[in-house]
């Protein structure tokens, strides 16, 4: 990956990281700022401080059923990320064992504590470092996973929406016309890379994205079926978090939700701010308990992730450094 930034990109520039770093720090002050006028307003409403109102909505937590239900379904989402890399890097790139890609996955983890795309950036250089696969050729894997993965959630949300969509806030009224524009993006990217569009143009054949030159639709046809049961154990399991949290939710309700905040946890702020403005922007009437359920949430999920990758550490440095 690496090999092939440094092949195909112009060089780095300071600016545009600087301006990066400013958006950053703007949409993080901007969730932040709309938390606490939420908390701090349901706070008012009930009489007591925000610090009095958080606290007893944490008291009010039914937390070993919750403890019992994240983990459960962590080591879950685990074993389906595991397979869904493991079959990606069979299609394109080379057969590894599903056990000998346990311990790369599960390293990348604790990178992904600070950014999910930097940790599969890991991920090509384990590769490379373990088993001399260029990092470009795992690259170009990881880059078809995540484009993959934007499709995937926006099909789930589309699903739940035709599902749910009069109790849906009005701005999800937009996913139907997002997914009918994205089938026609989607089917356009694949005649690029099958040569049938433009078939004298040269964009298809840097080798970053050798994995799309490669795939067929069939690929990402199972792609989607691979990486789904996660997706659905979600709506399951957060379902039933809400309710340990005292919200009433149901399967159906979360099923076009979670798609979306799922984008939102993507997005690099601290503590996953984003991701738990938007619960507390969707289920409006429970900001208290939507902060605090975003908060522990995803929060849990990305340690105990990272937790999953230290049992395997030792092992993933053995295989690369011999020691």
């Amino acid at each position: 990956m690496t090999e092939e930034q440094t092949m195909d990109a112009p060089p780095a520039r300071k600016k545009p990281n600087a301006i990066g770093r400013v958006l950053f720090l703007i949409l993080t002050a901007i969730c932040f700022a709309y938390l606490y006028y939420r908390l701090n307003g349901a706070a008012m409403r009930e009489g007591m401080t925000l610090v009095a109102y958080m606290t007893q909505v944490f008291a009010s937590v039914n937390w070993i059923p919750w403890i019992i239900l994240m983990v459960g379904y962590s080591l879950f989402y685990f074993v389906i990320d595991t397979l869904v890399v493991t079959k990606a890097l069979g299609w394109f790139v080379a057969d590894i064992r599903y056990r000998d890609i346990l311990p790369i996955r599960a390293s990348a983890y604790i990178i992904s504590i600070f950014n999910e795309q930097i940790g599969k950036g890991a991920m090509a250089y384990y590769l490379n470092k373990r088993d001399q696969i260029p990092g470009w050729e795992v690259g170009s894997v990881m880059l078809f996973i995540m484009f993959c993965e934007m499709f995937y959630l926006l099909v789930w949300a589309t699903i739940g929406y035709f599902f749910t969509g009069d109790a849906l806030p009005a701005v999800f009224g937009l996913i139907p016309y997002i997914a009918l524009a994205a089938a026609g993006l989607l089917i356009v990217w694949i005649l690029y890379f099958q040569g049938t569009i433009l078939p004298g143009n040269t964009l298809r054949d840097r080798r970053i994205l050798h994995a799309f030159k490669l795939a067929k639709p069939w690929h990402y046809g199972a792609f989607f079926l691979l990486r789904s049961p996660a997706l659905l154990a979600a709506v399951a399991v957060y379902t039933v978090a809400l309710n340990l949290f005292g919200v009433e939710a149901s399967l159906l309700n979360l099923l076009p939700y979670l798609p979306v905040i799922f984008f939102a946890a993507a997005v690099p702020t601290p503590m996953r701010a984003a991701a738990i403005t938007f619960w507390v922007l969707l289920f409006p009437e429970n900001e208290g308990q939507m902060a605090a359920f975003g908060f522990v949430q995803h929060n849990f999920f990305i340690l105990f992730n990272a937790a999953i990758g230290l049992v395997f550490l030792r092992r993933a440095q053995r295989e690369m450094f011999g020691s």
